[in-house]
């Protein structure tokens, strides 16, 4: 495995291929890395964290945690300064985070479920739900931080009710809540998945992706190994959108260095077939008449 990282950092050195800002969906400057706190089996800290994120050439991380780590949230957010690292989102609530957001001037987006509703009608679901995000729908706004509705199975998972909730959220005057999507939360979308992201874009905070086989066959798989991204990527590349996208280690018994490189190798494999696709439908473009 390390001479797999070690061969994948000097190819991202050396290639003419390699993740540029041509890269356009997959440019190394729009990959967020995901799930790399408490699931790292090397249980880096702040400083350790922000140097191997350097290393790999990722300008962004999502900031996932467990009651353990909130002694170094300044510590993490000090040593992502320090090493040129976006501190791009920050998983659930915690009001001392909030604090230290004001007082390093720093709007990460917020990445937080929808509570589940109890109510026996869809409309009573989603009233309640937006009751229930409210108060931090307000909080949120009142530090700048967007508020991302993040889909984790369920109901508050499903793509239709996410943006009913954000659309009624919106109407009451929170224009600064919208959706992370995760492609490993949604293995029962993937038929769908043109229909979904159409309806899901208008609101889209953000991206996560992972290899994707048929029934979760595994459910955390590396990027390029997987049946059904590639055609999921295409569909995101030819919607126009040019957000965000996370990649992700969640992977508790492996390094997060070694996962990030090894999902950097599969966005190598993807970005000449996702720009193959995007000249053919250019030139079809072009000759109609």
């Amino acid at each position: 495995m390390r001479l797999l990282l070690t061969s994948y950092l000097l190819y991202s050195l050396i290639s003419p291929t390699s993740a540029t800002a041509d890269d356009g969906l997959l440019a190394k400057d729009n990959l967020v890395a995901w799930c790399i706190v408490p699931f790292d089996a090397s249980k880096r800290g702040p400083e350790e964290r922000a140097v191997m994120l350097k290393v790999l050439g990722l300008k962004k991380c999502a900031y996932d945690w467990r009651p353990e780590h909130v002694p170094t949230f300044e510590e993490e957010i000090l040593a992502y300064k320090k090493h040129g690292i976006e501190f791009f989102a920050f998983w659930s609530v915690h009001e001392e985070a909030f604090k230290l957001f004001e007082k390093h001037q720093i709007h990460p987006q917020i990445w937080t479920m929808i509570p589940g509703p109890k109510g026996p009608s869809q409309a009573e679901k989603i009233t309640q739900a937006v009751a229930s995000l409210k108060p931090l729908a307000e909080r949120t706004k009142q530090i700048d931080c967007p508020l991302s509705l993040y889909n984790h199975g369920g109901w508050q998972g499903e793509p239709a009710n996410m943006v009913a909730v954000c659309q009624e959220l919106r109407d009451a005057g929170y224009d600064h809540v919208g959706i992370v999507y995760n492609f490993h939360h949604g293995h029962e979308h993937i038929e769908d998945w043109p229909k979904l992201f159409k309806l899901m874009q208008p609101y889209l905070h953000c991206l996560n992706i992972n290899g994707m086989n048929d029934n979760a066959q595994p459910k955390i798989l590396k990027l390029g190994d997987g049946n059904h991204e590639l055609e999921m990527l295409r569909v995101v590349q030819e919607s126009g959108y040019d957000g965000p996208i996370g990649i992700l280690d969640h992977q508790g018994n492996r390094d997060s260095k070694e996962v990030l490189a090894e999902n950097l190798e599969g966005v190598e494999k993807l970005t000449p077939m996702l720009k193959a696709k995007q000249s053919k439908t250019s030139s079809a473009k072009k000759k109609r008449p």
